[in-house]
Formats: structure tokens, C-alpha cells, sequence
């Protein structure tokens, strides 16, 4: 586990093992809405994986910003996003965050500091750039977080992104999410280097390798690079090396990873794992442990009521919101 929790505040830590149980929670149910054709489309669990988003959204200030995946459920929980809204969107209503027309890959809040899910492999990657350059030319000091996958790490426009982050020192770290396989393709099998963390050098900025399992951890390897773009020395590369414990999505009818291969990260479960720390070295309950657990799957649950209360979009609505409002845009120029 990461530096000792005797520095930080109980409270702190139990919210970020509650953030975790939020997800884990939301992705279960998600992929019971999705064989109940609740959910069109698909569902990417982020299962496995809850101490990276968690770890690395905890070294972020309200004001900064994130850039997300099709894996995205994880990374709006993390900073913050209402489950109620997020669970409308997959949903497909009204009181969603697209009001139900983004669903599940393409969650975005803007006032959340959430740039936005993208199912473009390694897309967002340009996006969290520009953003960050936008930023800096405003004169503010919000940083944007980068989240991409192994398999985006081979993508044209990320090595785009990451040459370019480093030609502008822009304030932006890159955050590879490394859980083994790209669907049915081990990492090892499309990456000769063993360590992707090692690129970041041939761009000229630092790379790290941290345990994606140890939420502390995370956070902490984050919160040096944050402080780093945020004092003007450019980006960051960290490699969080994780596993997603479930088939790549709830759409995935078979699973080429080996059995033994999936008991061996199960039994690193990051959720388990730090509870056991936090039983061990806060002396927190068991029952507080079950509580904060349990309180986790009453407030999906009632996402999942709010979602299913809220309306569906009326079909004469389906043109709204393609445009953004410009002056050239008026009844009278268009008539």
C-alpha cells in the first residue's frame, strides 16, 4: 500500500474506499440492466480497476479536469459525477448528462471538470491536450488528467498528443490505465517494451510505473505529477498497472484469459485490499467496512430509481444539441 495513512484524515480514507464501493457497485448493476435491455448499446465494466480512477481523481483540485474512455464509468465517479444523472444518461432519459443522448461511452459534464467519455481508442488523449493548452492561455491553474487504456498506447494520435504536451509544457497528466489485455489481445503480445511508462522519455518528459491497485499508491505518484504540471513543468506519464476482472464488456460472450491468470489478480481485488489496510492500520470495524459498502449499493440503487422515473427523449428532440448556438444559425439566415 502506499505511504501510511497515518497522515491523512479517516474520513478522507473511508470516502475513497466508499468512491471505490460506488463503482464497483455501479458497474454490477449496469451489467444486469444491460441483459435486461435496459441499456442499449454496451457496458465496459471498470471492475477491477476502482483503485486508479479513485487514486488519481483524490490528487485533483475541484477545479481540474479530466478526460475519459469507453471505460468510463470509473473516472465520473471518481471526480464526482451525481449517480443518479450518470445512471439516467446509460439509460437513456431526459435527466441524463447528454440528457440521455450520449449513454454509456460518451458521459460528459463540463462543470464536473469531465471533458468527456470518448469510445475513439486514445481520442480523448488530444482533446485532454488542447484543453490543457486552453487552460494555461487563459491564465488559469487547473490541470487536465488523461485517462487512456494499453491498448490506446500504440495509437498515431497519442504519440501526437504526448509530442506535442511536451513541445507546449503543457499542464497534463497522461494516466495509462494498463489492465493487461486490449479485448482479446495481451499487452504483451502488441507492446515489445515491458514497461509503456518507458515512452514518456522519448518525449521528454518523465514516466512512472505505480501498482494500480493500491489506491494510496495512485494517489500519491498522481498528486506529484498534478504539483508538477501545475508549476509549469509539463506533462507526466504514469503506467498504473492493474486488471479488469470481467470479460471487456457486458456484450463479451467469451474470455481467451487464462483461468489462473484471473484467480491470481481476484486475489488482489483492490477494493478487498484496502479495506484490509484500513482495518489494520485505522482499527476501523468490520461493520463500519459492511456499512460503507452497503450504503454504496443503496445510493445505485436509488440512481437506478431516479433513472428509470425520469422521462424518455420525445423523437421531435433528436435534432437538438447537434449544433452548438452560433449567430449564422437563425431562422431568418436559414430560411
Amino acid at each position: 500500500m502506499g505511504r501510511s495513512s497515518t497522515g491523512d484524515d479517516p474520513r478522507e480514507l473511508e470516502e475513497l474506499l466508499l468512491r471505490m464501493w460506488q463503482i464497483r457497485s455501479f458497474e454490477l448493476r449496469a451489467m444486469e440492466l444491460f441483459d435486461e435491455n435496459l441499456i442499449r448499446g454496451s457496458v465496459h465494466p471498470y471492475i477491477g480497476m476502482e483503485a486508479i480512477a479513485v487514486g488519481a481523481c483524490a490528487a485533483l483540485d475541484p477545479d481540474d479536469y479530466i478526460t475519459s474512455t469507453h471505460r468510463g464509468h470509473g473516472h465520473c465517479i471518481a471526480k464526482g459525477l451525481d449517480l443518479r444523472r450518470m445512471m439516467a444518461e446509460i439509460i437513456g432519459r431526459e435527466d441524463g448528462y447528454c440528457r440521455g443522448r450520449g449513454g454509456s461511452m460518451h458521459i460528459t459534464a463540463i462543470d464536473m471538470g469531465m471533458l468527456g467519455a470518448d469510445a475513439i481508442v486514445a481520442g480523448s488523449s488530444a482533446i485532454a491536450v488542447g484543453a490543457a493548452h486552453g487552460l494555461r492561455l487563459q491564465g488559469r491553474g487547473s490541470v487536465v488528467l488523461c485517462f487512456f487504456g494499453d491498448g490506446a498506447a500504440n495509437q498515431g494520435i497519442l504519440h501526437e498528443a504526448c509530442n506535442l504536451a511536451a513541445v507546449l509544457s503543457v499542464p497534463v497528466v497522461f494516466v495509462c490505465e494498463n489492465n493487461e489485455w486490449a479485448i482479446s489481445t495481451p499487452a504483451a503480445a502488441s507492446t515489445k517494451i515491458r514497461d509503456i511508462a518507458d515512452r514518456a522519455a522519448g518525449y521528454g518528459f518523465p514516466g512512472v510505473v505505480t501498482d494500480g491497485n493500491d489506491v494510496l499508491g495512485v494517489r500519491d505518484v498522481t498528486a506529484a505529477a498534478v504539483a508538477r504540471a501545475r508549476a509549469g513543468e509539463g506533462p507526466t506519464l504514469i503506467e498504473a498497472k492493474s486488471y479488469r476482472i470481467t470479460a471487456h464488456s457486458a456484450a463479451t460472450k467469451t474470455d481467451l484469459r487464462p483461468p489462473e491468470e484471473l484467480d491470481a489478480w481476484r486475489a488482489r481485488d483492490p477494493i478487498l485490499r484496502f479495506s484490509r489496510y484500513l482495518a489494520q492500520e485505522l482499527g476501523l470495524e468490520p461493520t463500519r467496512l459492511d456499512e460503507l459498502a452497503a450504503q454504496a449499493r443503496d445510493e445505485v440503487e436509488a440512481a437506478i430509481e431516479f433513472a428509470l422515473d425520469s422521462p424518455r427523449p420525445e423523437p421531435e428532440s433528436a435534432t437538438e444539441d447537434v449544433y452548438a448556438p452560433a449567430p449564422w444559425l437563425t431562422p431568418a439566415r436559414l430560411a
